[in-house]
């Protein structure tokens, strides 16, 4: 495990969000449904108006094709950034607690070493705890 992979993981957690918010837009346009009013009357005698509401696809069965494929993209995408999710997950589970502390607080929260330090307590520096986990990797 490396410092990309968990730079990846933060990338893959907000990837399946926004995933998540691509296929909700994609099944709403597929959703669409297009209507019109219209008037007409009939051929014979007498004359009588009636008002029609025609209503219907914006789309043609290529253009649902193309939507579907589309959708079939966009799972995959979420399927491979949830597996690198799992990945750290399950690889976070087998390093010592105070690591897995430190790696949350710097890599998943987002905050500086400074703050971690301070969230880690016990009196240490941004400094000893960036080679903490410095060492950490290393071994």
């Amino acid at each position: 495990m490396d410092k990309r992979l968990l730079s990846d993981y933060i990338d893959a957690c907000e990837l399946v969000k926004e995933t998540e918010k691509d296929i909700f837009r994609l099944n709403q346009k597929k959703k669409t449904i297009i209507q019109e009013k219209v008037k007409g009357s009939m051929h014979e005698f007498p004359y009588t108006e009636q008002s029609f509401k025609i209503q219907g696809s914006a789309f043609s069965v290529k253009d649902d094709d193309h939507l579907q494929h589309e959708e079939e993209l966009l799972k995959q995408r979420k399927a491979n950034a949830k597996q690198i999710k799992v990945q750290v997950e399950e690889w976070m589970l087998t390093i010592p607690v105070r690591m897995q502390r430190i790696i949350r607080y710097k890599f998943f929260d987002q905050n500086t070493w400074e703050q971690v330090a301070k969230r880690i307590g016990r009196n240490v520096s941004g400094e000893s705890v960036r080679k903490e986990f410095e060492k950490f990797l290393k071994n």
